[in-house]
């Protein structure tokens, strides 16, 4: 019923009577007081004037489905949010509710306590300052087609910035990058049997409004926030629905009929790592050579100093610059 009456009031450019309310949800004037109570302490302001009622003044910086929605296009990605204000790992969460909930539900968190990248490492979460979240999602396409569905989140992440005049460029497979430092990550994890998926999970972290002093100092020369880059406050609700909206038109063409072109396209064009030397690293051995493309399976293709060419898979293998993380 709150996020009724917030959707009420959201809808209405002047003040919305009790007496509306009351009768439009069937329910008491100290019902809608306590309602609106409720929003008031999740931060919302809101005026309210005897005799003409309810108005939302401003509403606070949370990444909500009532929030996002009015620049939300999707038929399903993202209809369902589960937000907290702090939790573990969205991840984690994500994996414990996906057998009960529909493909498209969203896990995300103001705060993580233990988000995790690729390979294990840490991701520094803090509260109101990224995108921390997981969606959920289940193909019907058999567990060795999966490969390249990272790229679809990287070409989204790369879509919805651009969308608000943001640059960024792409490291394969699962990093977004602005002036040649990290600003997001995208962590799929996958349960399967043998022919088919169960789910997958999704993670993206993005450092959209971090300041420098939230940035490790170990972290400092490889990683950065799209604030610190760009100078300014981003609107994290916008950058939210914008990456659901692209993402959900790449999903779709995946799921219909395992076709991932359009992203390994935007992420071949917007590439920081092909041309670059790199340094493949697969447990302790590590090889140099050079990055030449991103075939159509999603791997990159490496010429390795002895001549050969081999596709990479992103899954077995971390991929840096022979210098430093690019």
């Amino acid at each position: 019923m709150k996020n009724k009456i917030l959707k009420r009031l959201k809808n209405s450019d002047d003040f919305v009577s009790g007496e509306k309310i009351s009768q439009e949800f069937n329910m008491t004037r100290s019902g809608i007081w306590k309602y609106i109570n409720m929003l008031k302490e999740e931060g919302y302001i809101i005026e309210s004037i005897p005799r003409k009622g309810y108005r939302i003044i401003s509403s606070p910086d949370i990444l909500t489905l009532q929030e996002i929605e009015n620049n939300l296009s999707t038929e399903f990605i993202g209809r369902n949010i589960y937000y907290y204000d702090t939790m573990d790992s969205t991840n984690k969460e994500a994996k414990r509710i996906a057998s009960l909930e529909d493909e498209g539900t969203i896990v995300i968190s103001e705060e993580q306590a233990d988000g995790k990248g690729r390979l294990g490492r840490n991701w520094v979460s803090p509260k109101g300052k990224g995108i921390w979240m997981s969606i959920i999602l289940k193909p019907d396409v058999e567990p060795v087609k999966v490969g390249a569905i990272t790229l679809l989140g990287a070409a989204s992440v790369f879509k919805g910035l651009k969308k608000m005049n943001i640059v960024s460029e792409i490291k394969w497979p699962n990093d977004i990058l602005i002036s040649e430092k990290k600003v997001c990550g995208i962590l799929t994890e996958m349960s399967a049997e043998l022919n088919m998926i169960n789910h997958l999970i999704m993670g993206i972290g993005i450092n959209v409004n971090l300041d420098e002093v939230d940035i490790p100092d170990e972290l400092k020369e490889k990683a950065t926030s799209i604030k610190i880059e760009q100078k300014k406050e981003i609107d994290r609700k916008l950058l939210l629905a914008n990456i659901l909206n692209e993402f959900e038109k790449l999903y779709i063409a995946f799921k219909d009929d395992g076709n991932v072109s359009k992203a390994i396209e935007i992420c071949r064009e917007n590439s920081v790592s092909i041309g670059r030397e790199v340094r493949v690293i697969r447990g302790r051995e590590e090889r140099i050579g050079k990055a030449l493309d991103i075939n159509d399976r999603g791997e990159l293709i490496v010429e390795f100093d002895d001549g050969k060419t081999e596709s990479i898979f992103a899954g077995e293998v971390s991929v840096r610059g022979v210098n430093g993380y690019i």
